[in-house]
């Protein structure tokens, strides 16, 4: 008999993931362990909507988090998610190695977080 609950978070995960955007702001969060909107616009270079659109999606599909720090907003890979997604987000990782890198070299131009937060948020 299928789990219909494990099912259904199952393919909630990878609908999230299906989209490319979705999908590389899940690794760098995953990488960074924690990254705020203006980190993640400037590290993809999209526009804040689009981000926080994203964002918000993947936090109702169970794969991130947030927490609010004044006016910043941090976002984490949600503590609850099943092994099996983590090792997905893994794969998917080294997978995108080259491309994570590319997105790491921009936030690493930003300076740290401090820096960060007057040039950018």
């Amino acid at each position: 008999m299928v789990d219909n609950v494990k099912t259904s978070q199952a393919l909630s995960i990878f609908k999230c993931l299906s989209d490319e955007t979705r999908l590389m702001l899940v690794l760098l969060v995953a990488q960074e362990q924690e990254l705020c909107v203006c980190e993640m616009t400037h590290a993809l270079q999209v526009s804040q909507p689009k981000v926080s659109r994203h964002l918000a999606q993947l936090r109702q599909c169970g794969l991130l988090s947030d927490q609010r720090e004044g006016q910043w907003v941090y976002y984490r890979i949600a503590p609850q998610l099943p092994a099996w997604a983590l090792d997905i987000i893994q794969a998917g990782s080294e997978g995108s190695a080259v491309v994570l890198a590319g997105l790491t070299k921009r936030l690493t131009k930003m300076g740290d977080r401090p820096a960060r937060r007057a040039a950018l948020c």
